[in-house]
């Protein structure tokens, strides 16, 4: 990051989180459409993330770690999407039954795991999972998926907002290009996460 940068937020934002003593994996939107070539969606970036995740997801539940997927579902014609729907065409591709929409072969829920099915960015808008994490009395939020400019940044602040403290993977989001994806974790980690690397992420699971 440019030095000017950093040293304008130093003083300001140099606060810390503590990673809770009740975590989960929360891998948003890991789905075929991202890793899909001729997907509107596909970028290679997203494909080492993909790797990142599954690293991790294996690790969670080899800890007896919760894990939780989430997908986006609209309706046909995604009427259910509104304004979300109408700015961003490219999520036609999330409507109900398009295989674009599946979790890829290498990453597929296990049975038990849940899974929140979202029509916006943040997995936490109009969905369950607030209240599916206070019933496991879970307290923080190891946060991975697609995309880092997008819905993991929405994600974790509304975690940070709704009382779970946020830990995003860098190596484990994955954008569309390097620079809205290394800006977003940089705002994240000054003013709503943190933002760790994937050794210290298996680290805390083990741990």
């Amino acid at each position: 990051m440019n030095e000017a940068l950093t040293s304008s937020y130093a003083g300001a934002f140099d606060g810390a989180l503590p990673f809770g003593t009740r975590p989960a994996l929360l891998v948003i939107d890991v789905v075929v459409a991202y890793l899909t070539p001729g997907s509107p969606l596909y970028d290679p970036a997203f494909e080492a993330a993909l790797a990142s995740n599954e690293r991790l997801v294996a690790a969670a539940r080899k800890a007896g770690m919760p894990v939780i997927f989430t997908n986006v579902v609209y309706q046909p014609g995604g009427a259910d999407g509104g304004l979300f729907y109408a700015k961003v065409p490219a999520l036609s591709a999330f409507q109900r039954g398009s295989p674009m929409g599946a979790f890829p072969d290498t990453l597929q829920p296990l049975p038990g795991e849940t899974i929140v099915s979202k029509q916006y960015a943040s997995a936490f808008f109009g969905t369950s999972l607030a209240s599916t994490l206070a019933a496991q009395r879970i307290d923080s939020l190891l946060i991975t998926g697609f995309s880092t400019s997008g819905c993991v940044r929405a994600t974790a602040l509304d975690a940070l907002q709704s009382g779970f403290v946020p830990f995003v993977v860098r190596e484990a989001c994955g954008d569309r290009h390097a620079a809205p994806h290394e800006a977003n974790l940089f705002d994240l980690q000054a003013k709503y996460a943190e933002v760790i690397d994937e050794a210290r992420a298996l680290a805390l699971i083990g741990g």
